[in-house]
């Protein structure tokens, strides 16, 4: 074996060198390419979002009853049908929303908080855009509108708070009349409505093709349990207000409750509901029971209850909330 020379090794590492940076620079001015030409295709799409909004928003969303939820999610489940169905109702849902939202007044929308709501939004309409003309029969096509349902669902995890946030800084900034209130409040419930629906098919179409079930709740259909046990969501929801309100006044009123079912004497009551709906809206109504009984009851060592009675008749079923808010006066919620 010949070594080269040190003047001969200096020169071919010089060369070396001299070769190597013109590929590093070019891959460089690839990778840049490559990121401009991703940004340009994705500002391109979001700016095309009007007229998609447009288009979609001049449909009616198509109104679904639990039975309906309950039929396809026992007897009927194919992913192929809950796709292409999905694809052409999301973009329905979120684009009549989105119309409404552009009616709100202009010092309301200019808000950072609502702007980034309206960001969420069109983005994850035009996520699912990009499903629109795909080979339903493909399954990595299924696999993938799945994984872009669960990313859409939780991007929309904050949208309550940030929407409510939104609120806030207008209310702040900008002068208030008891008619563009009523009209905001109007939007608003308008609104958290539609998320509720829209999460609703998100989460019916994850659960039920996604291949797993919930190890608590192992008979429900998606989300939506066709024996949901009334009195033990009650009993959750009341235990999860109890440990708050302790927390915050070290003492809290103890649970009287009753259930009366008109169909099947001396059994608890059972409807086909999804839980975790219950479940918030009793949340929410304990927590201000609670509340309302401490600061009336100030200073006593013993609390009077909160009294529930859950109520089955021949066609609806009710639950009655009702807290002591003096010696000898009631208040009541009903759900």
């Amino acid at each position: 074996m010949v070594l080269p020379s040190p003047g001969e090794n200096c020169q071919h590492i010089r060369s070396v060198r001299y070769i190597v940076l013109p590929v590093n620079e070019i891959s460089r001015q690839q990778i840049e390419t490559m990121k401009f030409v991703r940004f340009i295709m994705q500002n391109a799409a979001l700016a095309s979002a009007p007229k998609h909004i447009d288009h979609f928003s001049k449909f009616s969303p198509s109104p679904l009853s639990m039975k309906q939820f309950l039929d396809f999610g026992s007897i009927n489940a194919c992913e192929k049908t809950s796709f292409v169905f999905l694809r052409q109702e999301l973009p329905v849902r979120l684009s009549n929303i989105m119309k409404e939202i552009n009616l709100l007044p202009d010092q309301l929308l200019t808000t950072p908080s609502v702007q980034t709501v309206q960001g969420w939004y069109i983005q994850s309409l035009m996520d699912i855009l990009e499903f629109l003309d795909t080979n339903p029969d493909d399954h990595r096509t299924l696999g993938n509108f799945a994984d872009a349902l669960v990313m859409i669902r939780n991007r929309h995890n904050d949208v309550v708070p940030t929407m409510a946030q939104g609120v806030l800084e207008y209310k702040e900034t900008f002068s208030q009349d008891p008619v563009t209130n009523q009209n905001i409040q109007y939007f608003l419930d308008r609104f958290y409505m539609s998320r509720i629906s829209i999460r609703m098919l998100i989460n019916q179409h994850s659960l039920i093709f996604d291949g797993d079930t919930n190890p608590v709740h192992p008979n429900t259909i998606g989300c939506i349990d066709p024996h949901c046990t009334v009195a033990e969501v009650v009993q959750d929801a009341y235990q999860s207000a109890k440990m708050l309100c302790e927390r915050y006044y070290l003492i809290s009123p103890d649970l009287f409750l009753q259930e009366v079912n008109s169909n099947k004497k001396n059994q608890s009551v059972h409807m086909e509901y999804v839980p975790s709906h219950l479940y918030h809206m009793l949340f929410e109504l304990f927590k201000n029971a609670m509340r309302a009984t401490i600061e009336h009851n100030e200073g006593k060592t013993t609390l009077p209850p909160i009294n529930v009675m859950v109520s089955l008749g021949g066609e609806d079923m009710s639950i009655k909330v009702g807290h002591r808010m003096s010696l000898h006066g009631w208040e009541e919620c009903q759900c």
